[in-house]
C-alpha cells in the first residue's frame, strides 16, 4: 500500500525579476552590471527598483537613490521601470505554476508565490516548477520548500539562485537559530532594534523569548506574533482565495522640492484624486488615510487619522486636508504619499503574509 503523499509549502522567487526581463527583451545586456529605477535617468530623483546581480556586488541595491547607484558603477546600463512588461511576465509566471500538477497558488506579488502541494519529492517537484518555468518564460526561479509559508519563505534566501533548499521544524533552530532578528520574514530594522533592547537578538533567543514580553513591547497581537516567527511558525497551508486589498496608496517623488504652502496642498490634492479612483473600483469606503511626508533631505514622517466610515469623495478630501496642516510650513518636501485604508469585506483572507499592510 503506498505511503500518503506529505503536505508541502513551496515558495517560488524569481530570481532578479525585473532585471531578468529586461534582459530577455535586450539579450546584449546579459553579463552586464544592469540597473532599473525610475525613468532611467540617475540625475532625476528616483530610487532603484532592481539591479542585476552583477550590479549588486558593488553594492547597489532596491530603494537605494538611483544617483548614488549610478556613482557606485559607472559602467552600468541604467534602465527605466517598465510596469505593463513586467506585470505582462509575471502573468506568464503564476500561469505556469497555476498548470502544475496538484498545485494551489498563493500569490504575493510580480515576482514571487506559495505552492501548497501533495508530494513525497519535495525536491523534484521544485526542480519540475523550475524548468516549467524556465521553458515558458525564459526566467530562473529559486524555490523554498518547508512545512509552514513562513520557513518556504526564509528557505528561498538559501537557495538563491536558482536554487532548492528545504527548512523544516527539524533544521529550523540549526539554520536560523544564531542568525539576526532582521533575517525572519516581517521582521525590518526597527522591530529587530526594539527586540534587541531586551536582549533579544537572534533567531533563537526570539523563539525562546518569554510570550508576556514580547506582549508588553508589540501588544497582546502582534508580540505572541513575533514570537511564532522566531520558531517559523504558523501557517501551514497554502490558501488561493482572491486577496483584498486593504488600501490604496499613491505616492510621488518630486524633481524640486515644495516649498510653498498652495504647491503641498495641489499636490496632496492630485494625489488623494487618484486614490479616490481606486478606491472608487473597489466600491468599497474609506475608514482610515495616512500621509507620508519626506523633507528634505531624506527625513519621513507620517501622520494617520482614522475617520467615520464614508465614501463621499468630498469628506475624504477634507480629512485629507485635515493632515495636510500637519506638515511644517515652509520646509522643503521631495515626496508626497497618501494611503486611503477600507474596511475588508466578509470572507476576505486575513494575514496572507507575516508583513503589515500600508508604509
Amino acid at each position: 500500500m503506498s505511503r500518503r503523499r506529505q503536505y508541502w509549502v513551496l515558495h517560488v522567487d524569481l530570481d532578479q525579476f525585473i532585471a531578468a526581463v529586461e534582459v530577455l527583451r535586450h539579450p546584449e545586456l546579459a553579463g552586464r552590471p544592469l540597473i532599473v529605477g525610475g525613468r532611467g535617468d540617475p540625475t532625476e530623483r528616483a530610487v532603484v527598483s532592481t539591479a542585476s546581480y552583477e550590479a549588486r556586488e558593488f553594492g547597489v541595491g532596491s530603494g537605494m537613490p538611483l544617483r548614488i547607484a549610478a556613482r557606485k558603477v559607472p559602467d552600468a546600463v541604467i534602465l527605466p521601470v517598465d510596469a505593463e512588461a513586467y506585470t505582462a511576465a509575471s502573468a506568464e509566471v503564476m500561469a505556469t505554476l497555476r498548470a502544475q500538477p496538484g498545485a494551489t497558488v498563493q500569490v504575493l506579488g510580480w515576482d514571487e508565490a506559495f505552492l501548497g502541494v501533495r508530494t513525497n519529492g519535495p525536491e523534484a517537484y521544485a526542480r519540475q516548477v523550475q524548468r516549467a518555468v524556465l521553458d515558458r518564460t525564459g526566467l530562473h526561479c529559486s524555490v523554498g520548500i518547508g512545512d509552514t509559508l513562513v520557513r518556504a519563505k526564509v528557505a528561498t534566501g538559501f537557495g538563491k539562485p536558482r536554487g532548492v533548499f528545504r527548512l523544516t521544524a527539524e533544521n529550523w533552530l540549526e539554520v536560523m537559530g544564531d542568525r539576526p532578528t532582521v533575517d525572519l520574514w516581517g521582521v525590518g530594522s526597527r522591530i529587530s532594534g526594539r527586540l534587541a533592547t531586551h536582549g533579544i537578538v537572534t533567531v533563537a533567543e526570539l523563539a525562546a523569548a518569554d510570550p508576556a514580553v514580547l506582549a508588553a513591547e508589540f501588544g497582546p497581537k502582534m508580540g505572541p506574533w513575533y514570537g511564532l516567527l522566531g520558531r517559523g511558525e504558523g501557517a501551514r497551508v497554502v490558501d488561493d482565495t482572491p486577496w483584498v486589498a486593504r488600501g490604496h496608496s499613491r505616492e510621488t517623488t518630486f524633481q524640486r522640492d515644495l516649498t510653498e504652502p498652495a504647491q503641498v496642498e495641489e499636490a496632496v490634492r492630485e494625489l488623494a484624486a487618484r486614490v479616490l479612483e481606486d478606491v472608487a473600483a473597489e466600491g468599497r469606503p474609506v475608514i482610515g488615510l495616512t500621509l507620508k511626508v519626506r523633507y528634505a533631505p531624506f527625513i519621513t514622517k507620517v501622520f494617520t487619522k482614522r475617520i467615520p466610515e464614508t465614501a463621499d469623495p468630498d469628506v475624504v478630501m477634507s480629512r485629507v486636508l485635515d493632515l495636510v496642516g500637519r506638515i511644517e510650513p515652509r520646509r522643503p518636501i521631495r515626496l508626497l504619499g497618501l494611503r486611503a485604508e477600507m474596511p475588508m469585506p466578509e470572507g476576505a483572507r486575513d494575514g496572507h503574509t507575516p508583513t503589515r499592510s500600508g508604509w
